[in-house]
């Protein structure tokens, strides 16, 4: 009994620590510029100030060149056929969520918010950092997201990539 829960443990570090090393550098720094500011709000408290300056404090890529109305944070990928990491930017675009707990709907609602992919639970299973929401105000918070949940709207997913 005692091997087999040694064996687990030594399986559970080398999983955890192989995960950690297939995430890019550059989404690490970010979830690291995260653990520094959770609970503080950066910037304005504007929901794509906490993006921009992840970005800036691990050396990224961000693109608002024109007034565009989509930020560019890096590279698109497909979260449904790409592997998505800690790290990774989400834009999202008049969205609406819809999930039950116990006997209760809920509804939330994006028009137009940024966040960051904290943790990876599983196929469209994360927790979230952003701010400027009802949830936690200005600050930065941790919120969990399944993409399964969303009934309308559009999101994107960014790969951070080095400043040009």
């Amino acid at each position: 009994m005692r091997l087999f829960a040694y064996f687990l443990t030594a399986l559970f570090i080398i999983t955890t620590t192989a995960f950690k090393g297939s995430t890019p550098q550059i989404n690490q720094k970010i979830v690291e510029y995260i653990d520094q500011v959770k609970g503080k709000k950066v910037d304005r408290g504007e929901c794509w100030d906490l993006a921009a300056g992840a970005l800036a404090y691990a050396g990224g890529y961000l693109d608002r060149s024109n007034a565009r109305k989509l930020y560019i944070f890096g590279e698109k990928i497909n979260p449904k056929k790409d592997q998505v990491y800690p790290g990774d930017i989400i834009q999202f675009e008049n969205i609406t969520l819809e999930y039950e707990e116990g006997n209760t709907i809920y509804t939330e609602t994006m028009s137009h918010h940024t966040a960051i992919v904290y943790e990876v639970h599983g196929d469209g299973l994360f927790s979230i950092a952003h701010q400027n929401t009802s949830e936690f105000g200005k600050k930065v918070g941790i919120s969990d997201l399944n993409l399964n949940h969303i009934q309308k709207g559009k999101y994107i997913f960014y790969r951070p990539i080095p400043d040009k």
